[in-house]
């Protein structure tokens, strides 16, 4: 019987979904213990000749735009009693399902898991600057759960009772990750780290393709932000602080375990001050008005 559903949202990323559906195949866990189910969230063509390399891989299509509406279509038509969550650019360790599926039948009931997300790089050649800042600074995945109480959707791994309890995903007006895990918080369920439990993503190519990033996010926060006492204030000051930040900042870098050498090192704080200045701008500009959201862009 299957155990465990795996879900995957897809968005125009042919290339990485291939890996991705690699990856799964090369799981410890055995085979017939897991399904895996593509939702296509409006490709300008549907990955189906990918999908049909990998036997077994069901594809779907949600029209309403956001990972969120992809990954509920996933789990209404998942078999498994266990909702694994990875994004279709990523990458699973070959001990991914194997580790998630020991660390959930050991842990208290009503657990959320999420893992470690690691940027992925070949070994033979120097990490980017873009690739040495995202080493340290991106996916940071046990700071979330240890700190802020939630997980991202990209390694994230429940019961689907909890899954239920909890509520589908929300839409791209929100971060939904974020939204997802206050609501899980409110019905009583808790999360944990699963360092065990890796996931590989891919460096963003430039700059700009993180700016993107970022620009998304910020919208997202000032989407939550509306309507709630003196948010403009709050908002001001927390720009006026990522300012500042880097100067701490520095000393993240300085100590990563995730980058090596002064030359990776300068970099990845090069790119800090100007991620920094960058969002800043953005939430200053934000206090005069909204824009939409696009995902994935």
């Amino acid at each position: 019987m299957t155990k465990i559903s795996v879900i995957i949202p897809h968005l125009n990323q042919p290339d990485g979904l291939e890996t991705c559906l690699c990856s799964l195949e090369a799981q410890s866990l055995q085979r017939d213990l897991f399904e895996v189910i593509v939702v296509d969230n409006g490709s300008l063509a549907l990955p189906t000749e990918v999908v049909a390399r990998h036997p077994g891989t069901r594809l779907l299509q949600e029209g309403r735009p956001g990972p969120g509406p992809a990954r509920n279509t996933g789990v209404a038509a998942a078999a498994g009693d266990i909702l694994a969550f990875i994004d279709a650019d990523c990458r699973a360790h070959p001990g991914w399902l194997d580790n998630a599926l020991n660390a959930l039948q050991s842990s208290l009931p009503r657990t959320v898991l999420g893992g470690d997300v690691r940027i992925w790089h070949p070994g033979d050649s120097s990490l980017t600057a873009v690739e040495a800042y995202e080493s340290v600074f991106a996916y940071r995945f046990k700071l979330y759960i240890e700190r802020h109480g939630y997980s991202g959707t990209g390694n994230l791994v429940m019961f689907r009772r909890d899954f239920d309890a909890a509520g589908p995903f929300a839409g791209i007006e929100v971060a939904e990750d974020m939204e997802w895990g206050q609501r899980a918080r409110d019905a009583g369920l808790r999360f944990r780290y699963v360092p065990e439990m890796i996931v590989f993503h891919p460096a963003r190519g430039s700059l700009d393709e993180l700016y993107a990033k970022w620009d998304r996010q910020i919208l997202h926060y000032r989407h939550m932000a509306d309507g709630k006492a003196a948010w403009r204030l709050r908002w001001i000051a927390r720009a006026l602080l990522l300012l500042a930040s880097p100067a701490a900042g520095a000393i993240t870098v300085l100590t990563s375990d995730r980058i090596k050498g002064f030359v990776t090192r300068w970099r990845a704080f090069a790119v800090l001050c100007a991620v920094r200045t960058h969002r800043a701008a953005v939430m200053l500009t934000l206090l005069r008005g909204d824009r939409s959201i696009s995902w994935n862009r």
